[in-house]
């Protein structure tokens, strides 16, 4: 049984922390998310310099719609420097690695036995249905059929996956 006196002195120690009157130090800031896809962390500019070396359908696509595509892949993947893997890996400089080769992670045997490097255009094929693409991999998305919707998505992860 808990006494009263505890009870005050918890109430009291649990309202100084909610108003910032403790010793202890703020959690840090937690990235912004809409719905699961992070809000991007480059400015306009190095967006703008990342997709211009991409070329077009790239340099002019819609990473407002690509961020808005990418909560399709949240649930399973994560774009930041350092984050951990989900049930698939963390895309981070994914752009010129070898298929299957993100540390850490456990690849089925289709990708780690694949032979190509991540580009924008075997990206672009990937992602229009991974299933044909490479049959025996594990990725159980079921492709997205719209080419504006992959370059806009494909622009998206180039720059939040950026080296």
């Amino acid at each position: 049984m808990i006494r009263p006196a505890a009870l005050t002195s918890l109430a009291m120690a649990l309202m100084l922390a909610a108003c910032g009157d403790s010793d202890a130090p703020a959690p840090a800031p937690q990235p912004q998310t809409h719905g699961g896809a992070p809000e991007t962390t480059a400015t306009p500019q190095e967006a703008a310099a990342i997709l211009a070396t991409l070329g077009e359908p790239y340099a002019s696509a819609n990473l407002d719609n690509g961020r808005r595509l990418f909560r399709r892949c949240a649930s399973c993947h994560t774009l930041g420097s350092g984050e951990r893997h989900l049930v698939g890996p963390n895309l981070h400089g994914m752009f010129g690695r070898e298929a299957g080769g993100a540390e850490g992670f456990r690849f089925s045997r289709a990708l780690e036995q694949a032979d190509f490097v991540w580009t924008k255009a075997e990206l672009d094929e990937w992602l229009a249905n991974p299933r044909t693409y490479l049959p025996g991999n594990r990725m159980s998305f079921a492709g997205l059929r719209n080419d504006a919707d992959r370059n806009d998505l494909i622009a998206f992860l180039a720059v939040e996956t950026r080296r």
